[in-house]
């Protein structure tokens, strides 16, 4: 059986105020598809090519605007 992982974009949305990055304009800047937005909203996945022109927008490690944790699933299968 299989680990199953999931995303979280929380570190990118703290990041985007830290540097009073408005969404829009990084959404512009980095040309991202509003489909591609909505995901990133969503906490789903997305491409590594996208993940990569945030890291470069950003000058940032891909650790610092996403992280992977465990699914509710597996959560609940470790107790």
């Amino acid at each position: 059986m299989a680990f199953q992982m999931t995303v979280r974009y929380t570190k990118l949305w703290k990041m985007l105020i830290d540097r009073d990055i408005q969404r829009n304009e990084f959404r512009r800047a980095i040309n991202l598809s509003s489909s591609t937005y909505q995901k990133l909203l969503q906490n789903q996945f997305v491409s590594m090519e996208v993940i990569a022109r945030i890291c470069a927008y950003l000058y940032c490690d891909v650790g610092d605007v996403m992280e992977m944790v465990p699914t509710a699933n597996e959560i609940s299968n470790l107790g």
